[in-house]
């Protein structure tokens, strides 16, 4: 399983992250988004949701 990273944390890998529910299964609507080197992970469209890199 992909390590899950929590809305805001910064330092992560750049590259793209796909929303996935609070034990890592899929969203249905759940957004991506792209971060450079030093980015914060942009907030989730519900709260306890998470971050994974695809």
């Amino acid at each position: 399983m992909s390590k899950l990273y929590k809305p805001g944390e910064d330092n992560k890998p750049a590259g793209k992250y796909k929303e996935v529910g609070p034990r890592g299964g899929n969203v249905p609507g759940g957004h991506n988004a792209t971060i450079d080197k030093g980015d914060r992970l942009p907030p989730t469209s519900k709260p306890n949701n998470k971050w994974v890199k695809k």
